[in-house]
């Protein structure tokens, strides 16, 4: 499995089947250390929790100061996962919090926020294999830092036909004058996010992604669709999903592993790479951190300057103009 980054190694001792990390003066017990969560790959819990530490360089620039959404798989991938969004509470001290009010419950939801290794790894051993941070950090939490398409393909949608939908979108945000990153779902979609820098409310970003998924859609009808609805939705037709753009939705962090076969990792792409051929199950547990020492974390600029609505909204509408006259 990945080796650690020097800057990350906890110390370590095993007590049984229990494993004890140690950073600083921090302790997590990871329970249970042996227990297989990929049985196909044989990927065992600690080896989820290996895993997460080799990366946390790497992937806590893009979970902290943010509400977590846990996703647990304690009995692995085989059995279905639940969502927990209440679970600060009983948490250690190093475990950072913030009390939210939900208006769908008019209740207090105390979420935990993952500012550190020890919580990651806290996560970990609570069966988070994926890893669900907000869109937004708790200094604004109505303010996005960036704008997310999930490109989201039926069974009977080629991942061809995802790529051809991601560069579709590519190119109309490129025309509106804001820039992109993608990466895979590590199941069989992409994301496809545009830095926003928390300059708009939430309600403006998924406005701003309604239109340039409406735009796809006309460039893409026989192979796309906006309908949310399954009963609707044709099963032929993926799916532009706009809707993550809403205060509390969550999606597979960059760099976070998913509950699916093959132990595959969310994992952010050069658009170069985005080609016919190229398949979310080349990015796996395995390869991942091998990956990233080799090219850097080329997903950083997603919470870098964000795009200029003003600006983007008259580029489109003067390319709709034109599209118009022709």
């Amino acid at each position: 499995m990945n080796k650690k980054n020097a800057t990350t190694a906890p110390k370590e001792s095993k007590v049984g089947n229990d494993k004890i990390y140690s950073f600083e003066k921090n302790k997590v017990i990871v329970t249970h250390f042996d227990k297989i969560y990929f049985p196909d790959e044989k990927v065992t819990k600690g080896d989820v929790v290996e895993y997460y530490i080799s990366m946390a360089d790497y992937i806590l620039p893009y979970l902290k100061g943010r509400p977590e959404s846990l996703l647990r798989n304690p009995n692995g991938i085989k059995e279905k996962g639940f969502f927990q969004k209440d679970a600060a509470d009983d948490a250690p001290s190093f475990v950072h919090r913030k009390q939210v009010h939900s208006d769908s419950t008019n209740k207090e939801v105390h979420y935990i926020v993952c500012d550190n290794i020890e919580t990651l790894v806290y996560l970990n051993n609570w069966g988070c294999i994926e890893i669900n941070p907000w869109h937004s950090t708790v200094e604004a939490l109505d303010k996005p830092d960036y704008l997310i398409i999930d490109i989201d393909p039926s069974d009977k949608n080629t991942f061809n036909q995802v790529i051809e939908v991601a560069l579709t979108v590519k190119t109309i945000l490129e025309k509106a004058g804001a820039s992109c990153f993608c990466k895979t779902s590590g199941s069989s979609g992409m994301h496809i996010y545009v830095p926003a820098e928390k300059k708009y409310s939430y309600d403006q970003v998924k406005d701003f992604a309604y239109l340039v998924c409406m735009m796809v859609h006309d460039q893409l009808e026989n192979i796309t669709t906006l309908e949310r609805n399954l009963q609707k939705r044709s099963k032929k037709h993926i799916y532009m999903d706009y809707l993550q753009n809403s205060r509390g939705q969550t999606i597979a962090s960059v760099y976070s592993l998913r509950p699916k076969p093959g132990a595959t990792v969310s994992t952010p792409l050069l658009w170069d790479e985005v080609r016919p051929g190229l398949s979310p199950k080349q990015f796996t547990i395995y390869n991942t951190l091998e990956r990233v020492k080799k090219m850097g974390d080329i997903f950083k600029s997603v919470l870098g300057k964000g795009f200029d609505l003003g600006k983007c909204l008259g580029n489109l509408q003067s390319l709709s103009g034109k599209v118009a006259s022709e």
